[in-house]
């Protein structure tokens, strides 16, 4: 998911030289056609569906994930384009993760691990509301997904030839099942559309701050595992989609 944080940030960067006023200080704001950009920290809290995800775990003697949303982390911006007054193009990368764990009383761990994150282009219309309060309305489009990281642990030491006896074979617990040190990654990879709608404050001609709620769509996955073998059957309901409650600080011209 890295990756696609970094592709908003990229946009973000790219966009800002592109356009960048030659006057470096914000001009005072007034009703006019906005101009310059801004650049800050953009955190969410995204209300992901585990339902499906969490019956899949506990099934198979985990512990469920929480289902009261997932944190996310990301740096944003954009720049006014000229031609079209008002309208922001930018950039945007998100990422997030939330876990679980579970010890059964053969000291084997099981450990899950879901991480959401997306990246792309942001186009926004701001309406100024007043001297500093704007509404924005926008979106997002680019590409994310999710990945399921799943770890079974027998609860021995870690040793060279023990590894090679798990490639072989794997060793047994105590009730006599066969339990492997392993890892294995499921990643769905989607395109992602996120319509927004904001209120930003400049608290100073040069930094504001922004509240508002998005929704995260994800369409067109594809799966695999470990990132190299096909995964086939994966119910639609699982993925990162879901409501997102989204804020902001910002540096640049309000």
């Amino acid at each position: 998911m890295k990756r696609l944080s970094l592709l908003g940030i990229i946009v973000s960067i790219f966009v800002l030289h592109g356009i960048a006023q030659e006057d470096p200080i914000p001009p005072k704001r007034s009703k006019a056609a906005k101009i310059g950009g801004l650049f800050g920290y953009v955190p969410g809290w995204l209300f992901v569906d585990v339902k499906l995800i969490n019956a899949m775990i506990t099934a198979n003697k985990g512990a469920g994930l929480k289902d009261n949303g997932v944190y996310l982390n990301g740096i944003g911006g954009g720049a006014y384009i000229m031609f079209v007054e008002n309208l922001r193009v930018g950039g945007m990368g998100m990422s997030g993760k939330t876990s679980s764990t579970a010890l059964d009383g053969f000291g084997v761990r099981r450990d899950v691990e879901l991480s959401v994150g997306f990246g792309g282009l942001t186009v926004e219309y701001v309406h100024q509301l007043s001297e500093r309060l704007n509404l924005t309305v926008g979106t997002m489009l680019g590409t994310g997904g999710i990945d399921l990281t799943l770890r079974q642990s027998n609860g021995s030491p870690l040793s060279w030839n023990g590894e090679w006896t798990n490639l072989g074979g794997g060793t047994y617990n105590q009730s006599g099942s066969q339990v492997i040190n392993s890892t294995r990654k499921l990643t769905g990879s989607y395109f992602v559309y996120i319509p927004s709608v904001s209120l930003e404050y400049g608290i100073l001609a040069w930094l504001g701050v922004r509240i508002g709620a998005s929704y995260v769509g994800m369409s067109f996955p594809s799966w695999q595992a470990d990132e190299k073998y096909e995964l086939l059957g994966v119910p639609s309901a699982v993925s990162g989609r879901g409501l997102m409650i989204n804020a902001g600080v910002f540096v640049g011209t309000f």
